[in-house]
């Protein structure tokens, strides 16, 4: 168990009732994301990491018949409650991030050549970033799980880019695994002009928000253990 908010990880079968430790347990982030590892530990809430949740995302290519919104929380919900079915008896913090220009999705580019369309597409203009976030709370067996969670929405503009800024953003950051292209605490002031709502949000996980719930769920006593 750690208590310093830093992460541990756990297989993807998870740990047996059996070899639960007493008393409550740390929460458990079934994300991938290195920034939400890093926003959570931010919070002092102890928690381990779920690797290996078999859960396909919806792509934001196939996204017919979703909003950018209704994208993110199918994504979001569908990682919860199949990280729910390999831990039933712990709390799971899941969450997803889409990035959309006038209702069209600007996905993970494949490559650099889709990254520089989705950053002059952004340039001057002003986008939407929705982060899901889902909490599943213990199952007992024969039940089915409980989850609250919401949608964050912040509404972000770019400054009006050169071709020769773009190519500079893009030699300095790493953005092959990045909705919209861009990662806004990655040298960000060479791209956004302002904001409008949570910049937390923007990285991958509303901090404002998500303290609150986990205080709700019983958190905020580990932060003063």
């Amino acid at each position: 168990m750690n208590t310093g908010g830093q992460a541990t990880t756990l297989p993807p079968s998870g740990v047996s009732s059996a070899s639960q430790p007493p008393g409550p347990q740390p929460l458990l982030l079934a994300s991938s994301s290195p920034r939400r590892r890093e926003i959570i530990a931010s919070l002092g809430v102890p928690f381990e990491v779920a690797g290996g949740i078999p859960f396909t995302e919806r792509a934001e290519r196939d996204n017919v018949a979703l909003s950018p919104g209704e994208l993110a929380w199918y994504n979001a919900l569908g990682k919860a409650l199949t990280a729910a079915r390999l831990h039933p008896l712990r709390t799971i913090l899941t969450a997803d991030t889409v990035v959309s220009l006038d209702a069209r999705v600007l996905g993970k580019p494949a490559d650099r050549r889709e990254a520089e369309a989705a950053l002059r597409a952004l340039s001057g203009r002003t986008h939407l970033v929705q982060t899901a976030y889902v909490l599943v709370f213990p199952t007992p067996e024969g039940e089915r799980p409980r989850f609250t969670g919401d949608v964050e929405k912040t509404e972000v503009t770019f400054h009006r880019l050169t071709p020769a800024a773009i190519a500079r953003y893009l030699d300095a950051v790493d953005v092959s695994d990045k909705a919209g292209s861009y990662a806004i605490q990655e040298r960000g002031e060479e791209l956004v002009r302002g904001i409008r709502g949570s910049f937390s949000n923007v990285v991958g996980l509303p901090v404002e928000a998500v303290s609150r719930l986990l205080g709700n769920a019983g958190y905020r006593a580990w932060q003063e253990l």
